[in-house]
């Protein structure tokens, strides 16, 4: 007995030894229903230095303490993210403690590859997506004018199934999963860098400002330039754009997945740029695979809309799915807009089911200009934030609104 009891308080010596309380702090879900939440703490109040070992979250429960992967995104305000698997009941309050411990190697099961032209997302060898930033350029035979780099492709489900799609022999200038801007105005002179066969601009990656690998998220910062050919100098850059992609870790089984697409914008222009209102660009655009068409695809908004009615309408949320090869036999993408966002709840561009010679082949894009110009002045910070669940099977309405809510409004942190 005493053998026992000495082991027990040599273990708590141990531990309070090595380890430093630095903040509590009790999380509130207010009068909302979310699942798979993600948690912010700001750290500007807490006093902390990595130096002297590793941040660790642990939650609070009657009986014990548990220990909650946890993630420092650093910056001028440092944030500690961690993530609430599940689903968090209204009025639910939640009680954690930081502490520094000793350093101790992060496991992550999301990780970064990079090649010579991809930069690719996994989860435990699964693929989630690549971001191509090698210049791809179009079939043989068709103009050079439609290269392009730094979009979204392949974008996978859990279960394996391609989801996007790059040069349709119908519109090559689609690439998978991204966002110019079409009918601009920089002065009098119109520049499109959406339909590249004008020769009016691009879009092309430049550099990647950081890549980073964690327990709670992994993900990159791209530099992306849009590029007025009509220009020459440093005014060939009419707009520069940071797009941060991160996927989170949300799933120990890998059934799901979750990546936000966060574009900040900014003209060095001296008198800025207008985007026009025009029915595309901009916003995040999905051009889908191509086994889906207008006999096996589906559109469901949180207004209601659907495929044939949804094209022009504001939505705070946009389930695109459709027909697929996994064993549930379909897959799809819920897009979700943040309320931050201009004209949210959000415009959408719905192709018709007419479309392609009536094949009805599927894309879908949030607009935030669809009806109304919007003027971007010069060195000012305009940023749009998306987030896409991506899946295989079904996702009903009710799941749709909890991941919306985790999205639109974090839990409410008060430390103690």
């Amino acid at each position: 007995m005493k053998t026992i009891s000495f082991i027990i308080g040599f273990l708590i010596l141990t531990f309070m030894s090595t380890s430093q309380e630095i903040a509590k702090f009790t999380i509130s879900s207010g009068n909302v229903e979310r699942i798979n939440t993600t948690v912010c703490v700001p750290l500007q109040s807490v006093n902390y230095n990595t130096d002297n070992g590793n941040i660790v979250l642990y939650e609070i429960t009657k009986n014990s303490e548990i220990e909650i992967p946890c993630q420092i995104e650093p910056g001028h305000s440092a944030n500690l993210w961690f993530i609430l698997s599940g689903i968090s009941q209204k009025s639910e309050n939640r009680d954690f403690v930081i502490r520094i411990q000793e350093k101790q190697k992060s496991i992550s099961g999301i990780t970064l590859k990079k090649d010579e032209k991809d930069l690719s997302i996994t989860y435990n060898e699964k693929p989630i997506l690549n971001y191509r930033f090698g210049i791809t350029y179009p079939p043989a035979g068709i103009d050079p004018l439609f290269k392009r780099s730094g979009f979204i492709h392949p974008l996978w489900s859990p279960g394996g199934e391609v989801l996007s799609r790059i040069q349709a022999p119908d519109h090559y200038h689609h690439y998978g999963i991204w966002g110019p801007w079409t009918v601009t105005h920089i002065g009098e002179r119109e520049v499109d860098f959406w339909n590249l066969l004008k020769g009016q601009g691009t879009v092309k990656f430049n550099s990647f400002l950081s890549e980073y690998e964690g327990s709670v998220y992994t993900g990159f910062q791209a530099i992306q330039n849009h590029i007025d050919f009509g220009a020459s100098g440093e005014d060939q850059i009419a707009i520069k754009e940071l797009l941060d992609v991160r996927a989170w870790n949300i799933s120990s089984e890998g059934k799901i997945w979750m990546v936000d697409y966060t574009t900040n914008i900014n003209s060095p222009l001296e008198k800025g740029i207008m985007l026009d209102a025009y029915r595309y660009g901009g916003g995040i655009g999905f051009r889908a695979t191509e086994k889906w068409h207008k006999d096996n695809c589906t559109v469901l908004t949180s207004e209601g809309k659907e495929r044939v009615d949804a094209d022009g309408t504001f939505a705070r949320w946009c389930i695109v799915e459709g027909e697929s090869d996994t064993e549930e036999g379909r897959s799809g993408i819920l897009f979700l807009s943040h309320p931050s966002n201009r004209m949210h709840p959000e415009p959408m561009r719905v192709w018709p089911l007419d479309g392609n010679s009536g094949r009805g082949d599927m894309y879908f894009e949030f607009v935030p200009i669809r009806h109304e110009d919007w003027k971007l002045e010069t060195k000012k910070n305009y940023t749009l934030k998306y987030r896409m669940i991506v899946f295989d099977g079904e996702l009903d309405v009710k799941t749709a609104e909890m991941y919306w809510a985790g999205f639109a409004s974090l839990p409410v942190v008060q430390f103690k």
